[in-house]
């Protein structure tokens, strides 16, 4: 017969497998538990550096089109308000575009403020990038 363990139980166990005592019930629940914070924070860690990601690729974005437009020099167009208009609409309000314009040649500045999806921790800080263009 099979052997016994505890009160009489007969092992039911696979051969090779051991056999769980009743203190071990709900320790692997207990272990997730344990593990979600950190999961938590490494999954808003990583989307914090998309973020970031994002908002340097959104100023390129802004210097290039205001710099696009004051090279051009139309009249009646911004090049602040071309380089503000090519960011997304949840980064705009943080976005600053400073446009120099040279004898030939035309540089915009692009600075977005990061935004934090990290509750409690801010301060990232702005991005910035600059375009260079020739006047036309």
């Amino acid at each position: 017969m099979g052997s016994r363990t505890g009160v009489g139980a007969p092992d039911r166990s696979a051969p090779g497998r051991s056999v769980r005592s009743r203190d071990d019930r709900g320790q692997a629940a207990l272990e997730l538990l344990g593990a979600i914070p950190v999961l938590l924070l490494v999954a808003l860690v990583g989307i914090q550096l998309g973020i970031v990601a994002h908002a340097a690729s959104q100023a390129g974005t802004a210097a290039r089109a205001a710099a696009r437009t004051a090279s051009q020099d139309v009249p009646g167009r911004s090049p602040q308000a071309a380089g503000t208009a090519a960011v997304s609409d949840w980064l705009r309000d943080d976005v600053t575009v400073d446009v120099e314009t040279g004898e030939e040649s035309v540089t915009a500045t692009a600075s977005i403020d990061i935004p934090s999806v990290i509750p409690g921790i801010g301060g990232f800080g702005p991005v910035h990038r600059t375009a260079h263009l020739p006047k036309e």
